[in-house]
């Protein structure tokens, strides 16, 4: 059978499965899965092609369903199992043995900067002779790292003079020029704000990412929050992305009721900061939707006493009505429990034309939802007038769970390499995948 025609028996399987919540459209991609179905559906609906579109209207009531506890049972990569791309594309280990591989940078040489967060190491890959698979591998730094995740260089553009790193408890930088594979000197922490101790302690999310403005001028920060839903004081100054200087002094609250964003990415050629978001746990399967969104300076997105507008989380009943109306409803809702983790707009030109400009994002996978949903990529297509999604997102890279539920590949940092291919990692099993543009 050829992979069109298992395609198409596998898209009308679904459609007859699903009839009710499955809409057919004449488009690529063959299916969208909407309402009911979109807000329901677990791994096995995904496949490269399907699209998810989830409205604020798709919503259901909390505690709709009882609150899962099911977490991923992660297993070694099963004899003969392979990612599955859209036609036309391949997929590839890039490299493999990390440890926790969390985050990706390209450098402007073309390197590829991975961040070992247990193992509290930023690694650095090239590929010298241009194979697609990495013939050097240096330990770039390991001093002064706690937990590192988000990494970003500075200034932006071709000749940076430092790498930033951020910790769990703080950001550090390291002096770095083009085509370093180690630190050429000392680590250095950066302010009082943000050393450890100070605004960006520890403990609830861990993650930090961090991102500079276009021209360089302005650094920011995301914190998530350090539980899934309290207010009481532990939360202060978390659950916001922070704006400073990049010496780490400056400092003011970009946007807040933010519950962890993961990820931030400014979009090229433009001042627009995005993020992609892990929303609340414990109300049920189908609550509270991820999200990716562009970030409005000063904007108020909820947590922990609303979500997607004015809706009121029932453990915080009656509290703050005076901010129901101040709640920005997000750009993308993504189906709850996914684990939007990094993402990356898509500034590359090996991939078809439509692709420039596209996020693209690592869905690292639930727990807390009766059947699995995530563990793959997903392509956020963008209108290329208005630079706003369309309103839907389509699987890219699936295959991760096998058909017994157990996951081999947890997507989390995500590049466009130097060639235009795209690369991401997953630490269930430590490795780097590469995705090139076949035909």
């Amino acid at each position: 059978m050829t992979i069109r025609a298992h395609r198409l028996r596998t898209l009308l399987h679904l459609c007859v499965a699903s009839v009710a919540v499955v809409i057919v459209r004449p488009a690529i991609g063959g299916i969208t899965l909407t309402g009911k179905g979109a807000v329901e559906a677990d791994w096995t609906k995904d496949a490269p092609g399907v699209r998810h579109r989830i409205t604020p209207a798709d919503l259901p009531s909390p505690f709709a369903t009882e609150s899962a506890t099911n977490s991923p049972r992660e297993v070694a990569r099963p004899d003969g199992a392979q990612p599955q791309v859209p036609e036309g594309f391949k997929i590839e280990i890039f490299a493999s043995g990390f440890k926790n591989p969390r985050y990706l940078l390209t450098a402007p040489n073309g390197d590829i900067f991975v961040t070992e967060s247990r193992a509290n190491s930023i690694k650095v890959l090239r590929d010298t002779d241009g194979d697609g698979k990495p013939d050097l591998t240096e330990s770039f730094a390991t001093e002064g790292l706690n937990r590192p995740f988000g990494i970003a260089f500075h200034p932006p553009g071709n000749d940076p003079q430092f790498l930033y790193a951020a910790n769990t408890d703080g950001v550090v930088r390291f002096p770095y020029r083009n085509g370093d594979t180690k630190a050429r000197g000392r680590v250095e922490k950066l302010g009082a704000h943000l050393s450890g101790g100070g605004l960006l302690r520890g403990g609830g999310h861990w993650t930090r990412d961090l991102t500079f403005a276009p021209d360089g001028k302005k650094m920011y920060v995301s914190i998530g929050s350090f539980s899934n839903v309290s207010d009481n004081e532990r939360e202060s100054n978390r659950a916001r992305i922070f704006e400073f200087n990049p010496d780490g002094t400056g400092k003011s609250i970009f946007a807040w009721g933010v519950r962890n964003a993961v990820g931030i990415k400014f979009r090229p050629g433009t001042n627009d900061l995005w993020m992609s978001v892990n929303e609340r746990d414990e109300l049920g399967d189908g609550l509270v939707p991820d999200y990716i969104s562009r970030v409005e300076r000063g904007g108020f997105y909820g947590w922990p006493w609303f979500y997607i507008g004015k809706n009121q989380d029932p453990r915080h009943k009656g509290k703050k009505p005076e901010l129901a109306d101040k709640v920005i409803v997000p750009d993308l809702l993504v189906q709850s429990h996914s684990a939007t983790l990094n993402l990356c707009f898509y500034d590359g030109a090996q991939f078809p034309a439509d692709y420039k400009g596209d996020i693209f994002a690592a869905f690292h996978g639930s727990w807390n939802k009766t059947r699995r949903t995530g563990y793959k990529i997903v392509r956020v297509p963008l209108d290329k007038s208005t630079g706003k999604p369309r309103g839907d997102y389509e699987d890219f890279v699936t295959g991760f769970v096998t058909p017994e539920g157990n996951v081999w590949g947890r997507p989390v940092g995500i590049t466009v390499a130097k060639d235009g291919a795209l690369l991401f990692s997953e630490d269930a099993n430590g490795t780097i995948w590469r995705v090139s543009y076949a035909r």
